[in-house]
Parts: structure tokens; C-alpha cells; sequence
């Protein structure tokens, strides 16, 4: 079964590779770029201050930092020297058509999945009653981590993973989150 998945994230990646043109390619490497987000990032917290209010606000970003740091952590520090899986872009016989860079030499799990997964997770579950549009983010998380594939940084279950961890992050910092804010009666 592992070499049936290991072939057909070898192929969709292959497959992926192909839609190669210059506006995809400056598309999937923005989307990729971390820093090209920061002020989504701001306008994200910019919310949690408008529909939560300062108090309240500032333990859920706490509890935002603590999500990110969870995610990149597992996948970063733990899940790809563990599991040693080579990126698609490290591997030669997958010949691809490379925009740029790939990264580090492993990527199994995605750390942009998990971050962009955690914080979709963390947002919706504090924002979902305020904002039920909040629920985009889990698209804005799945074009981000589609970006990975088209640039030949992850196979699909390297995504996979990596959003199963951020979510899992995101879940197990919502309820500790919401405890505590409980406690503190906000």
C-alpha cells in the first residue's frame, strides 16, 4: 500500500509539474513566500481585536504563536528528520521543471500545511460565530499548500500530513485557549 501512494503522489507531482508557465510560477511562489503574508497576518489579528475585544484578543494570539510554534515544530524538528523523506525536487529521476529553490532536502511533513492548516483551525474556531466567512481560510490553507506541490517542495501527503498536524495544533490550542479564558471569566 505504501508504494501504491508513494506512485501516485510521484505522478501528481509529475503531473503538476507540467502546468509550468511564468504567471503560475510567480502565482505559487508568492503564495509560497511567508512574508508576502504578514499583513493578512495583521488583518487577521486586526479581526480578533474587532470581534473579540483587547483582553480576550491578546490570549487568543497567544494561543495563535502557540499553534505556529507546535506545527513547525512537529514537522520541521521531528516528523522530517524522522522520517527522512526526500522532496520531490530532491529526487532526480522525477526530472522537474524547477521555478526556483526547493528548500531543506526533506519534506515530509509540510510545515507551510501545517501553519497555514493550524492557523485556519485556530481563527475559525474563535471567529466562527462573528464571522462565519472565517471558514475561506481553510481555502486560503489549501492554496498555500497546493503551491508547495507546484513547485516541486511536497507531494500531496506530505500536505496531507502537514494540515493534519496543524489542525490537531490548532484544536488542541482552541480548547486550552478557551479553558483559560473561561477561567479568567473574559
Amino acid at each position: 500500500m505504501l508504494e501504491t501512494i508513494d506512485i501516485f503522489d510521484k505522478n501528481l507531482v509529475v503531473a503538476v509539474n507540467q502546468w509550468h508557465n511564468p504567471t503560475l510560477d510567480f502565482i505559487m511562489r508568492w503564495s509560497s513566500d511567508t512574508k508576502i503574508w504578514i499583513p493578512f497576518y495583521a488583518f487577521l489579528i486586526g479581526l480578533l481585536v474587532w470581534k473579540l475585544g483587547w483582553k480576550q484578543a491578546l490570549i487568543v494570539i497567544l494561543g495563535v504563536v502557540l499553534v505556529i510554534v507546535i506545527s513547525d515544530q512537529v514537522t520541521s524538528s521531528f516528523m522530517k528528520p524522522f522520517f527522512a523523506r526526500l522532496r520531490p525536487c530532491h529526487v532526480e529521476t522525477l526530472r522537474l521543471s524547477l521555478p526556483d529553490g526547493c528548500g531543506g532536502q526533506y519534506g515530509f511533513a509540510s510545515s507551510h500545511a501545517a501553519n497555514t492548516f493550524g492557523l485556519a483551525t485556530i481563527f475559525y474556531f474563535f471567529l466562527r460565530k462573528q464571522l462565519p466567512s472565517i471558514i475561506w481560510l481553510f481555502f486560503w490553507a489549501a492554496f498555500v499548500s497546493f503551491s508547495r506541490i507546484y513547485l516541486g517542495a511536497h507531494y500531496l501527503t506530505d500536505i496531507l500530513a502537514g494540515a493534519s498536524v496543524g489542525i490537531v495544533a490548532g484544536l488542541l490550542v482552541y480548547s486550552i485557549t478557551k479553558y483559560l479564558l473561561q477561567m479568567m471569566k473574559f
